[in-house]
């Protein structure tokens, strides 16, 4: 093996030998297969070489032609590259081929070959690495690709990998479905440039800034639970909750991902349940426990009262609508009566219908003397207009009893509403006087 080192510096025959020695050493033990051919013909195998090709013994592979361990679609290649190397210590550049094993069976290899010395004569030196461990781990990668985007497809979730520049570089069918959007469309496409209009949680136009995504990209932050809304192409409202990390938190050129599920119909079912839990389900108006609530939330402010009046409003002769023409239009007068104080009052003040025929209104700002004379008056007039329902003429009066508040007012909302309902009380005509439980106790007959 002394001639495959080719050292012409080793002038002590002692020396080249133990260098020589060393050198088989080396290649014997060598993880990478070493063959030598010369004149077409394998004069040399070391142990991995006769591992790769599957051979029980060298004389399965030493005295063979090169040419029969090379799958036939790499043979050209490879002696186009040999017949290359001209000068002794010359290499080929590193090649991937396919070579046949003993065993029938094939490996992909990487080559480089060498053109040395060998017995005196010049031989291609080529070392042999296996492919096979790569080959296998870029199969598996592939596997696992390709089952990760799989899942990924199926997800009901939409999933959005933005880059750096923050284009998308990928967007799950689910993404898609929810922003109304083809593949093509937004595959490459800015974040910015996408027609979307993104809204926040008061359906108010959201800066860019505050998108979770460029949150994220900027500072490396996790965004969770962020709730945004966007409005579609096709004109379609959807409100979303959307989670927002660096793929790779570990490298700051990381790209992100962002995925999000479309919670349009768990809005709208809460809000229809606050909506139940805080309004009369015959007219729509505020219930008693609303209409408490914000006159509480009044009474316990330490700034200018933002309620100057509490209206306490009773139908007079309301009972005998009932007795007499059926609960049915009973219920109509309600809605009738709900609808005119709406309209005879202003945006800010509020209206709730506290039981039977009984509605409570909270009047905004400061509204006294005379002001609150004609707001009342105007409020008779219109819920005294005619009602026809159901083929009957029907004439309501209303009776309205007020309690002020004033700075400092430390009553607790039931006080106010007491004082509200005695001031109505004493305002009813006589001949509607029946005393305050009698009243009351009336009042339970309206739907």
């Amino acid at each position: 093996m002394q001639e495959v080192v080719g050292d012409d510096r080793a002038n002590d025959p002692a020396d080249a030998e133990q260098l020589a020695q060393r050198y088989r050493s080396l290649v014997d033990f060598s993880p990478d297969g070493v063959v030598v051919h010369e004149r077409g013909t394998v004069v040399y195998a070391n142990p991995a070489m006769l591992r790769l090709l599957a051979a029980d013994r060298p004389e399965d592979v030493i005295g063979r032609t090169v040419t029969d361990f090379v799958e036939p679609s790499s043979v050209a290649p490879m002696l186009e590259r040999i017949r290359r190397l001209t000068i002794a210590g010359t290499a080929s550049d590193p090649t991937e081929m396919t070579l046949r094993r003993c065993d029938g069976g094939t490996v992909e290899v990487e080559t480089v070959s060498v053109l040395t010395a060998w017995h005196e004569h010049l031989a291609y030196q080529v070392v042999v690495h296996d492919l096979t461990p790569q080959r296998e781990a870029e199969a598996a990668q592939r596997r696992a690709e390709q089952f990760f985007t799989t899942v990924v497809s199926q997800l009901e979730e939409g999933v959005v990998v933005i880059d750096r520049d923050g284009r998308i570089e990928s967007a799950n069918p689910a993404a898609r479905r929810i922003f109304g959007y083809d593949a093509d469309d937004l595959i490459g496409t800015h974040i910015y440039d996408i027609p979307l209009c993104l809204l926040d949680a008061n359906a108010q136009p959201m800066p860019s800034s505050w998108y979770p995504v460029i949150r994220t990209l900027a500072t490396g932050e996790t965004v969770t639970r962020f709730v945004f809304g966007l409005d579609r192409p096709d004109g379609q409202r959807r409100w979303l909750s959307a989670n927002s990390r660096l793929l790779n938190p570990d490298d700051p050129e990381s790209a992100a991902v962002s995925s999000f599920n479309d919670i349009t119909e768990f809005r709208a079912s809460r809000r229809q349940l606050e909506y139940q839990a805080t309004h009369d389900p015959l007219t729509g108006l505020a219930n008693r426990a609303l209409v408490l609530s914000r006159l509480a939330a009044a009474l316990g402010t330490t700034e200018s009262l933002p309620v100057s009046s509490v209206l306490f409003i009773d139908l007079d002769g309301f009972k005998a609508i009932n007795d007499t023409l059926g609960h049915a239009i009973g219920d109509t007068v309600l809605q009738i009566v709900a609808q005119r104080l709406q309209r005879g009052l202003r945006a800010d003040d509020i209206v709730g219908r506290i039981g039977g025929d009984e509605f409570l209104v909270l009047l905004s700002g400061r509204t006294l003397g005379d002001d609150l004379e004609a707001l009342m008056d105007r409020l008779r007039a219109t819920m005294s207009e005619p009602i026809i329902a159901r083929g009957h003429r029907i004439h309501v009066d209303a009776s309205i009893g007020v309690a002020h508040l004033h700075p400092g007012d430390n009553r607790t909302p039931e006080a106010v509403l007491h004082d509200a309902d005695l001031a109505m009380y004493r305002a009813k005509p006589p001949n509607h006087q029946n005393g305050p439980l009698s009243r009351r106790s009336d009042s339970t007959h309206a739907s």
